[in-house]
């Protein structure tokens, strides 16, 4: 999903224009008519986020100036790119002052006009990782700084807010890589716990014969090598949040011990004469099924259903792939200014091969992948060639030069968002604005199979939605049911009107 630029003008010829710029850009464009609105859209908790802000600084009612104070009070990051006709070094301090990222003045052209929304956007993502990293050092996280637009996302955040806000055990599950502890954190740092200690335990990377002392404390002198007291980890949370991450990988004498804990809410360290009372939040997480682990006598029973209150899943980031070219401008900022290296962007057609792969290793596989290409890339883009490892698991993206080629049919199956009964196209997928304008043999496409593939892809990417999908082509509800219709008679593959419903 590309990024979305709101556009504020009261003058209709000039916001047409800007729209128009924007669009030719490869960004998705919000319009608005005047400053009360352009807030109303930005503080809207149910609308799409906004990624930038193209703001007239003179309109009547709530001006740029306005605007941009009222950005400020409520705290948004958006960054801004104020636009006038009046260009005096004044107004330009006084936009500068009030928050606003960059100037132009009008008539702004298209290239200046798409430099100033590429190094907003850069310096934004910048700031969001930034600032998301030390959160997460200090404990203060929440769900403002997690990375996504996908609507598999929304559902599982909204979950994990309302869990944030009371003492209920949460077990997070989800492959490896898609940020479980990310979310730990978050709904540590939303609740009333936040400004306690959050406390973290990988109880896969434990020794069987250390697990109780380092959950529950030991004493001095209670076994051998024991020669100073240790509190635990229970005991160190007290008042906070303990995190139990790969929590299925605990010995079963371990699970017991655990079991009484929950149940008493207290702890009795090794060697240990007494219980300790403590206070903690418990939020685990895993890699696998924990009703499976319990099936296969893996896991009491009774823990599980102590542990899985309140279930959330985390989707593969294969499942939500509009959340890869978010990440990969976040991480490509972060990286760039850590290494220093004035990289500008990713080619479209990296873009294209990213979102398109599979990610095994989910978040944390892209985010190696881009710090590898970061370092390695010779360039001021990164390109194809610099992610060597990406395209070898699509070898018909890339020839050996790294030019790009036709996809090859068995990777279309990875094209994202097929909507439910609708065929993989045998081209590929258009994703990140590209469009296959040959067949496989190097033959002109014929134009009623691309326009097939548009309607296809438009679609998909709008979850069937049949109303949106003719407003965003520009078409009638009707034309468009012809279309596939047509389609359909020409068997078209994936375009039956039948299967859309």
């Amino acid at each position: 999903m590309v990024e979305r630029i709101l556009v504020a003008d009261d003058d209709a010829v000039q916001r047409r224009l800007v729209e128009n710029m924007v669009q030719r850009s490869g960004y998705e464009v919000v319009v608005v008519d005047s400053g009360d609105a352009a807030i109303a859209r930005l503080t809207d908790p149910d609308a799409p986020a906004i990624d930038a802000v193209v703001l007239d600084l003179v309109m009547p009612g709530l001006d740029g100036m306005g605007v941009l104070t009222k950005i400020r009070d409520a705290g948004l990051a958006v960054p801004v790119i104020v636009q006038t006709a009046h260009g005096g070094i004044d107004n330009v301090v006084s936009a500068m002052r009030a928050g606003a990222h960059d100037f132009v003045v009008k008539p702004v052209g298209v290239e200046r006009l798409q430099v100033s929304l590429r190094n907003a956007l850069n310096a934004s993502a910048l700031k969001g990782e930034l600032q998301r990293i030390k959160h997460s050092r200090e404990g203060k996280l929440t769900f403002r700084d997690i990375i996504t637009r996908s609507a598999a996302m929304d559902n599982v955040l909204r979950t994990a807010r309302k869990a944030a806000t009371s003492t209920i055990p949460v077990l997070i599950e989800g492959e490896s890589g898609v940020g479980k502890e990310l979310i730990a954190r978050a709904i540590h740092g939303s609740g009333e716990r936040a400004s306690k200690p959050f406390v973290a335990v990988n109880c896969g990377a434990i020794p069987d014969n250390l697990v109780e002392s380092i959950l529950f404390g030991h004493e001095k002198g209670s076994f051998t090598g024991a020669t100073e007291r240790h509190l635990g980890k229970f005991v160190e949370a007290s008042g906070g949040t303990l995190f139990l991450d790969e929590v299925s990988e605990l010995p079963l004498a371990a699970q017991v011990k655990l079991l009484r804990a929950l149940q008493e809410g207290s702890v009795e360290a090794v060697g240990g004469r007494k219980p300790v009372k403590v206070d903690v939040r418990i939020v685990s997480a895993t890699n696998r099924k924990l009703l499976d682990r319990v099936k296969e006598g893996q896991f009491r029973e009774d823990l599980f259903y102590r542990l899985h209150v309140l279930p959330l899943t985390i989707p593969p980031l294969r499942s939500r792939r509009e959340d890869i070219p978010h990440l990969l401008r976040h991480f490509l900022a972060r990286f760039c200014a850590e290494e220093n290296r004035p990289i500008t962007g990713i080619s479209g057609d990296a873009m294209t091969l990213l979102t398109q792969l599979d990610w095994p290793g989910n978040i944390r596989q892209l985010e190696n992948a881009v710090y590898r290409a970061v370092v390695m890339s010779e360039g001021d883009q990164l390109g194809l060639p610099d992610f060597p490892q990406a395209a070898a698991q699509a070898p018909g993206i890339a020839g050996p030069s790294g030019e790009p080629l036709l996809l090859e049919p068995a990777f279309h199956t990875t094209a994202p968002n097929i909507a439910p009964g609708i065929e993989a196209p045998p081209y590929p997928m258009a994703a990140a604005g590209s469009l296959s304008m040959l067949t496989l043999s190097g033959e002109v496409r014929p134009l009623e199979e691309m326009e097939a593939e548009i309607i296809r892809f438009a679609i998909a990417h709008y979850r069937g939605q049949m109303s949106e999908v003719a407003r965003r082509l520009k078409i009638g509800r009707s034309t468009l049911y012809r279309k596939l219709d047509e389609a359909a008679e020409k068997d078209a593959p994936g375009l039956e009107s039948e299967q859309i419903g």
